[in-house]
C-alpha cells in the first residue's frame, strides 16, 4: 500500500485548526468521539493565533506601553524618549506569546487524543475527503466540521505584495515605514494603524464611509476618533483608494477626490472573506452563497446531514469567540446532545486606544426597527477611577426596553472596555432589567461602577 492509498476512518474530521476547529475537536474528544484535525499548516491556532488576534494584541500592548510612558509626563514621571528594537519585539511576540500558546494547544490535543494532520483537505463526497500535501491520505468520517476560517479581502485591481500588505504581513513588522497608508477604517485598520503610528510611522487612513468603525454606535466611536485624529497624520473619510502605482521611491496612491499621495507601504484592511474555495464542496450538499459563506442552522448543520460548519465560513460576525462557541455546539450535536447556538448576544471588542466594546442592540438599530427604548450614558469624566488613571475620555451606554426596562444593549469605550463588556453581555443574555444592574453593589473606585451608574440613570 502506498501512502496515497491510506484510508483512515474516524468519527469526526475537522477541517481547519483555528479556534472553531480545535474547540470542536476538543469537545468531540471529551464526548468520546474520535476526532482528527486537518490543517494546512499542521498546527492548531489558525489565523487568530498566528496572524490575527494574538499577535495584534501583543503589538497593541507595546503601543499601549509607549502611550502610557508619554502620558506619564503629565503627572511628573519622565522615562525619556523610547528606543525601539524590532528584533526583540518580533522574538517576544513569536516565541513568548504566539509560540507559548501554540505549544499549549498542541499539548492539550495530545492529552485529549486529537491528531493533527498537515495538509489541504478536499471533499470527495459527503463521507470522505482526501488530504493533499507531503503525507497524502484519505479519511472516511461519520461527520465533518468545516472550520477553514477567512482570508483578507483585496480591492479590485490591487494585489498584495512586498509593499502592499495584508494584516498578516503587517503583523510581521518587517520595518517601520516612514509613510503608511491604511485602507479601511474598521477594527483591523484602526488597530494596526495605531500600532504603526505608535512605532513611528506617519499614518494616513482612508475609509469609504463617512465614519470610523462603520456600524458601531457613534457615541462610542467619537472618543476613539478624537484619539486617532491626534495619532494619525491624516484621516480621509468618504474616500476610496482608487489605484496604486509602483514608483522608484515606493508607492503612489490615487485617493478618490483627493488626488495622488506617496507612501512607502500600504495596508489593505477592507474586510475578510470566507475561505471555502477549493474544498470540493460541490461534491456535497452544502449550500454556499456568492460570498463563499456556508449556510447553517442554529445547530451549525449545513444542507448536508453529515457536514457541519463553524466560524468565519458561516459569515458575520467573524469573531473567534463566536467560532469557539459554534465549535462546541457542533460537537455536542454530533454526539447527540440537545445543543444549539442560541446566544442572545455576541460581544465585539476593538482593541484600540481607547478600546471600544459593545453587545446587543444599539440605539441606531432600535430606531431602525421602530423599537421603543430608553437610553442612558455615563461619561467617565464623572468616574473617580478614570480620573486616577488619567483617562476620563470614556463612556458607558445602556439601551433598555422602554416598557419593561430589560437591558437590550451595552456599549463601552475606554481603557479595559474589552474586559468590562463581559458584565454587559451577561446582563443582556440573562435578561436582566436596569434595576438588577443598578442594585448590584460594584466595588469603588472601579471602572465597572460606570455600568451601575448608567443603570441608575436609566431608572431616573
Amino acid at each position: 500500500m502506498v501512502m496515497g492509498d491510506l484510508v483512515r476512518e474516524v468519527d469526526v474530521a475537522v477541517i481547519g485548526g483555528g479556534p472553531g476547529g480545535y474547540a470542536a475537536a476538543f469537545r468531540c474528544a471529551e464526548l468520546g468521539l474520535e476526532a482528527v484535525v486537518v490543517d494546512e499548516g499542521g498546527r492548531l491556532g489558525g489565523t487568530c493565533l498566528f496572524e490575527g488576534c494574538i499577535p495584534s494584541k501583543a503589538l497593541l500592548h507595546v503601543a499601549g506601553v509607549l502611550a502610557q510612558a508619554e502620558r506619564a509626563r503629565e503627572f511628573g514621571v519622565d522615562f525619556g524618549e523610547p528606543r525601539l528594537s524590532l528584533d526583540p519585539m518580533r522574538k517576544w511576540t513569536a516565541e513568548r506569546v504566539v509560540g507559548k500558546l501554540a505549544r499549549g494547544l498542541a499539548s492539550v490535543a495530545r492529552s485529549k487524543g486529537v491528531d493533527v494532520i498537515g495538509g489541504r483537505a478536499v471533499f470527495e463526497d459527503s463521507r470522505g475527503l482526501r488530504v493533499e500535501g507531503d503525507q497524502p491520505q484519505k479519511i472516511r468520517f461519520r461527520h465533518a466540521v468545516i472550520a477553514t476560517g477567512s482570508a483578507p479581502a483585496a480591492l479590485p485591481g490591487v494585489s498584495f505584495g512586498e509593499r502592499v500588505m495584508d494584516s498578516a504581513a503587517a503583523l510581521e513588522i518587517a520595518e517601520i515605514p516612514e509613510r503608511l497608508l491604511v485602507a479601511g477604517g474598521g477594527y483591523i485598520g484602526l488597530e494596526l494603524g495605531q500600532v504603526y503610528a505608535a512605532l513611528g510611522s506617519a499614518v494616513t487612513l482612508v475609509e469609504m464611509t463617512d465614519g470610523l468603525l462603520p456600524g458601531a454606535d457613534l457615541d462610542l466611536v467619537q472618543p476613539l476618533a478624537r484619539c486617532c485624529e491626534r495619532l494619525f497624520a491624516k484621516i480621509h473619510l468618504g474616500t476610496r483608494l482608487a489605484a496604486l502605482r509602483e514608483t522608484a521611491a515606493g508607492l503612489e496612491a490615487e485617493l478618490e477626490s483627493r488626488g495622488a499621495e506617496a507612501f512607502d507601504r500600504v495596508l489593505l484592511a477592507v474586510g475578510r472573506r470566507a475561505r471555502t474555495e477549493g474544498l470540493g464542496l460541490e461534491t456535497t450538499r452544502v449550500t454556499v452563497d456568492q460570498r463563499g459563506v456556508i449556510a447553517v442552522d442554529e445547530r451549525c448543520r449545513t444542507g448536508d446531514p453529515h457536514l457541519f460548519a463553524v466560524g468565519d465560513v458561516t459569515g458575520e460576525p467573524m469573531l473567534a469567540h463566536r467560532a469557539m462557541r459554534q465549535g462546541r455546539v457542533a460537537a455536542e450535536v454530533i454526539a447527540g446532545r440537545p445543543s444549539a447556538f442560541d446566544a442572545t448576544v455576541v460581544p465585539a471588542v476593538v482593541f484600540t486606544d481607547p478600546e471600544v466594546a459593545w453587545c446587543g442592540l444599539t440605539e441606531r438599530q432600535a430606531a431602525a426597527a421602530g423599537q421603543a427604548v430608553k437610553v442612558a450614558t455615563f461619561p467617565w469624566a464623572a468616574s473617580g477611577r478614570a480620573a486616577t488613571l488619567g483617562r476620563s475620555d470614556g463612556l458607558t451606554k445602556l439601551v433598555a426596553d422602554a416598557t419593561s426596562g430589560r437591558l437590550l444593549g451595552v456599549g463601552i469605550v475606554g481603557p479595559g472596555a474589552g474586559e468590562l463588556i463581559a458584565e454587559g453581555a451577561l446582563a443582556v443574555e440573562a435578561a436582566l432589567v436596569a434595576e438588577d444592574l443598578a442594585a448590584t453593589i460594584h466595588t469603588h473606585p472601579t471602572l465597572s461602577e460606570t455600568l451601575m451608574e448608567a443603570a441608575e440613570r436609566l431608572l431616573g
